[in-house]
């Protein structure tokens, strides 16, 4: 990345960084923080949220059931700016601590769920907020006979 891209890089890391943080908090209004309002949301199993409100109050209802206590580990894999104003992070995210996995979601060996995230971040008035959310589960191969 151009060394005129760093603030961006910067900004755009320390969002990705603080809602990781704000999972292992079960915090659904820090994770939802730089989510746009007119935001689109789709999870691992396909659902599609639409709004600031919508996200942040799915993260809350996640948080409080399914995912209470879990931990969740978010890098991010690739970033890419498509323009000044749009960038684009693919995040490795690894959730563990499950009571109960949710139905449908698989896990790893060490019983940790990967999934990979798709963030498109959008820059207005000086500030990067993510304006779709994509969530992947990551399926573990099947072992070869």
């Amino acid at each position: 990345m151009p060394s005129e891209k760093s603030a961006d890089i910067a900004a755009i890391e320390a969002i990705v960084s603080a809602q990781a943080e704000a999972w292992n908090r079960g915090d659904a209004k820090a994770f939802s923080a730089r989510f746009a309002e007119d935001g689109s949301f789709t999870n691992v199993f396909g659902m599609t949220f639409y709004g600031h409100a919508a996200f942040e109050q799915r993260h809350r209802e996640f948080f409080e059931t399914v995912a209470r206590g879990t931990r969740a580990t978010m890098a991010i894999a690739k970033l890419r700016f498509v323009r000044d104003d749009v960038a684009i992070a693919d995040v490795d995210c690894t959730t563990s601590g499950y009571a109960k996995l949710p139905p449908g979601v698989p896990a790893n060996s060490e019983s940790a769920v990967r999934s990979c995230l798709q963030l498109v971040f959008v820059r207005e008035n000086g500030s990067w907020w993510i304006t779709a959310f994509h969530n992947t589960a990551v399926t573990p191969l099947p072992a070869r006979s």
